[in-house]
């Protein structure tokens, strides 16, 4: 009996010893897609975050997500995984606010995660990138390549595609200013508004309707590549948007701007493993990695390449310039002054657009 109860012990001390007092606890990660993981551009970016959250943390993480989650369908989404008992839930979109903000409150131990958003509680926070910095870097590469009659397939007229056109008008400007072009100063970005994140059939109408009308460039902003195909059949360039258009059939795509959620994945999931995870707005640019551009096209030159990279590295070093005055709006009216710069609240409610862009803000 005496050997029995020795070897129980000594095998009880070998799984002590083998299983270490910091071992961390496994934790479940659950995600709220807008759409379908293969939509070529938001869900998309999503979906090859949630691949590098596994890639980096391997079995420290489970991971779940849910497709086609639209707002009417998120509450629903949000209260499963909260009662099946995950540690994080990330709400993808826009959309996803209220509802999780409803769930949230019903649930404090869970840890909650919305993009593009501006509500927080004591467990949910919020996250967003400064896509503009990449979007005034296209427009800077476009410049210097003199593209002039530029024509934008814009979504929904809110603050964010909003900055998006106005930082891209600004970096176009630069850009012909510098590779000393001419053009009209009040006439370089036609936009039109699709009203909504995705509308294949109408992303490629519009883009078709300003190729017609001369323009030369077509900057695709919907979250899919449709304006950038339609582009190249069209025998015109593209920028991308999101994701590589040039890796969904847009070989025209000079270069396409990329969210890049993946390390914020990490952080967060890391942050909530070591107790420290606390519910703050976070809106990071290419400093923290937040986003990408994708490998420039052959066609681009060098020369050019060269220098939109420089300007890329200085908003990796924190230096980010892009709305410091002077800036004027469509009217001619000074809406920032020499040397000021738009504050963070300025940018995230802007409702106006740039000298040199040609289109309204629709109600």
């Amino acid at each position: 009996m005496k050997k029995i109860l020795l070897l129980i012990i000594s095998l009880l001390m070998v799984i002590s010893i083998s299983q270490p007092a910091n071992a961390k606890k496994k934790i479940k990660v659950a995600f709220a897609l807008l759409w379908t993981i293969d939509d070529m551009g938001w869900t998309t970016a999503a979906y090859n975050g949630i691949k590098y959250l596994k890639e980096k943390m391997g079995d420290q993480v489970e991971i779940s997500y849910t497709e086609k989650v639209l707002a009417a369908d998120a509450e629903r989404v949000f209260r499963k995984y909260a009662r099946q008992g995950y540690d994080i839930i990330f709400g993808t979109t826009f959309e996803h606010m209220d509802p999780m903000l409803m769930v949230a409150q019903d649930f404090p131990k869970v840890v909650f995660e919305h993009c593009a958003g501006y509500k927080t509680a004591p467990n949910m926070g919020n996250y967003f990138a400064r896509m503009y910095q990449a979007d005034y870097l296209a427009g800077y590469m476009a410049g210097l390549m003199g593209y002039k009659h530029v024509g934008t397939v814009a979504t929904n007229p809110i603050p964010e595609p909003i900055r998006g056109v106005n930082a891209f008008t600004l970096g176009l400007i630069k850009g012909l200013k510098e590779g000393k072009h001419s053009f009209n100063p009040n006439k370089v970005n036609t936009v039109v508004w699709l009203k909504a994140w995705r509308d294949p059939i109408n992303e490629t109408t519009l883009a078709e309707t300003l190729i017609s009308r001369g323009c030369t460039l077509i900057r695709q902003m919907a979250d899919t590549p449709d304006s950038s195909l339609a582009a190249c059949k069209k025998g015109v360039p593209a920028i991308g948007y999101g994701a590589d258009a040039a890796k969904y059939g847009a070989s025209c795509a000079l270069v396409s701007t990329l969210w890049n959620w993946g390390p914020f994945f990490v952080k967060v999931v890391k942050e909530v493993q070591a107790g420290t995870w606390k519910p703050t707005p976070y809106w990071a640019g290419f400093e923290q990695n937040m986003i990408k551009l994708s490998s420039f096209n052959a066609s681009v030159p060098k020369s050019v390449q060269k220098k939109v990279l420089k300007e890329l590295e200085k908003f990796k070093n924190g230096e980010d310039n892009v709305f410091v005055g002077p800036i004027y709006d469509q009217s001619g009216k000074l809406r920032v002054k020499p040397g000021e710069k738009l504050t963070d609240k300025e940018l995230l409610t802007m409702r106006w657009l740039v000298k040199g862009v040609v289109g309204n803000i629709p109600d």
